[in-house]
């Protein structure tokens, strides 16, 4: 219900959550078979879901999840996008995103602090400073997970400018008070944009235009004056689904771009290359300039090159680009280190309940920060902060709920404490603690989360399956695997999970058993593909854990001992 409520739900009225076609089901007969299910199934059930459709309650175990859920299983070779308009149109398969079809979405704070934390990491890398004042972040989107952009720029200190075609998303985000500022005008914009470049003042402003437009006007202004307006640059439009509104090609109007998708889809698909062409040129530009840019893993580099754009890497892999994707240049280490974005709901729907678990994480990771790594202790302080303001800046919308990266020692330590705090009485109702399946191990997508994997085995899943069933049979309350999520239908597989808190020691038990997996389970295929901050991270975690046992790659010395051996 949360996933559908109006102030959460991009389109409720089509059970859209997100990404313009994340759907928490695809009928509104599903959702009430599911209400009924729910209402009479006991601890001996559990809910089987095919792709939205409730295939009916069975027989289990207590110790068993309660909720199976499955989005988009299709034969691999019948994975394509045009494959699954047929399949959804015959109501047999559904894109359920990440957390639309897995029903733990709460809005889009979790992708504030995921933007937030990208964006402090940007200036650490492409710009060596923690200080991003008078600094400009130039992006589009005002969506279902992009209108998270505004007020994460405005959180890392810097200027957000934000481009967004329909007017409806951008009023929105104004009326919530994530946009500080709206304009039509181009040249408001420009004059905007210097403005807070002289007074050093964090600003987000939505620009209610093309992106394609603003990224000509900004190199043109550079080309005139010899004035760079903008240090880091990005997109977030929907461009896993470019043909039917994820993208809006800069030569139509919004209105216009409506009645061609569907008029004349072919025209339309022929247009959105066309603008993709001229967005990455104005970009390739900047960039030459001094900007940097990155792909944010919404697939808007591939749907370039797809376009023809000019955007090969020569000598890249498969997944490389002349721009890096903000996985492999700055949240991939992250996740290598065990961070991710680590989540609680309060069911008690008590913001009380939320303060009091908001003071437990902080104090948790406060004690546990003391004593690890300077690389380490950096990620506790960026959420240690985030943890400590997140009250202010209102964030919840819908379920009482947060949102923090973590790495495994935190996640179990968080869980554990707040557990405590349920059967101490300081928190009032049980809590559902789960995650983004944008995570260390939720996740096997080519082109975003494991875009930095070199061994070869960017494109193989099992790492996101393994982590579904090894979350099923060590405590988790409910499990889900999709197809699609981020970059769209057959380019990933990713796997989430819930797990109740109810202040028994069960749920420790189960707590500490499965988070301990979930994170570990990333971190160990990620140091078999060559990472080095894995490679420590897993060392360390066996050290703490006699019974966890990982096969360990070891660097080749002579990269000539295989051709030696041959002639041997």
């Amino acid at each position: 219900m949360n996933n559908l409520d109006p102030a959460v739900a991009q389109f409720p009225q089509e059970l859209v959550t997100y990404g313009g076609n994340g759907q928490v089901f695809s009928n509104w007969a599903q959702l009430h078979l599911v209400l009924h299910y729910l209402s009479e199934m006991t601890e001996e059930q559990t809910l089987v879901m095919y792709s939205g459709h409730p295939m009916g309650l069975f027989p289990s175990l207590p110790s068993s999840p309660r909720a199976i859920i499955t989005n988009g299983m299709v034969v691999p070779n019948y994975s394509s996008r045009d494959q699954y308009e047929k399949m959804f149109a015959l109501g047999v398969s559904m894109y359920g995103q990440m957390t639309a079809g897995s029903y733990c979405y709460i809005g889009p704070q979790g992708i504030v602090h995921g933007t937030m934390l990208t964006v402090l990491n940007a200036g650490r890398r492409y710009l060596g400073s923690d200080d991003l004042s008078g600094r400009v972040f130039v992006t589009s989107g005002l969506g279902g997970m992009s209108g998270a952009q505004a007020k994460a720029a405005v959180i890392a200190g810097c200027i957000g400018v934000i481009a967004e075609v329909d007017e409806a998303p951008l009023r929105k985000r104004h009326e919530q008070g994530w946009l500080m500022e709206v304009t039509s005008s181009m040249e408001h914009c420009i004059q905007r944009i210097r403005d807070s470049r002289s007074s050093k003042k964090a600003l987000s402003l939505g620009y209610h235009g093309n992106i394609v437009d603003l990224w000509e006007r900004l190199q043109l202004e550079y080309e005139r004056t010899g004035e760079l307006l903008v240090d880091l640059g990005s997109d977030q439009t929907s461009l896993h689904n470019p043909f039917n509104g994820g993208y809006y090609p800069v030569q139509l109007s919004f209105r216009q771009a409506n009645q061609l998708m569907s008029t004349d889809p072919q025209r339309f698909r022929t247009m959105v290359h066309e603008s993709l062409k001229r967005q990455i040129k104005a970009i390739n530009k900047l960039s030459d300039a001094g900007m940097f840019f990155w792909d944010y893993g919404n697939a808007f580099l591939l749907e370039a090159k797809r376009a023809g754009a000019e955007v090969e890497k020569v000598g890249g892999g498969a997944t490389e680009f002349i721009y890096p994707s903000y996985v492999q240049h700055i949240m991939g280490d992250i996740f290598s280190l065990g961070f991710g974005p680590f989540r609680w709901v309060c069911t008690s729907c008590d913001a009380q309940d939320l303060v009091v678990t908001d003071d437990i994480a902080a104090t948790v990771l406060e004690d546990i920060s003391a004593n690890v790594t300077d690389q380490i202790r950096q990620q506790y302080n960026d959420n240690i902060r985030w943890i400590r303001e997140a009250g202010k800046h209102k964030m919840v919308v819908g379920s009482q709920a947060r949102i923090l990266y973590s790495d495994q020692r935190g996640r179990v330590a968080i869980a554990l404490a707040i557990n405590q705090a349920i059967a101490d009485g300081r928190v009032s109702a049980p809590v559902v603690i789960s995650r983004d399946h944008h995570d260390v191990s939720g996740t096997d997508s080519p082109f975003r989360e494991t875009s930095n994997i070199y061994d070869g085995s960017a494109f193989c899943a099992d790492m996101a399956v393994q982590n579904f069933v090894g979350d099923a049979f060590r405590g988790a309350t409910w499990v889900a695997l999709h197809n699609g999520g981020g970059v769209g239908w057959g380019e990933v597989m990713n796997g989430g999970f819930g797990l109740l808190l109810d202040g028994s020691e069960d749920a420790a038990k189960r707590a500490s058993l499965m988070l301990n997996w979930d994170v570990s389970n990333g971190v160990a295929r990620r140091c078999w593909s060559g990472n080095s901050n894995a490679y420590e991270t897993i060392q360390r975690t066996m050290e703490e854990n006699s019974q966890l046992r990982v096969t360990m790659p070891f660097p080749v010395q002579d990269e000539l001992v295989l051709d030696r051996a041959l002639q041997a």
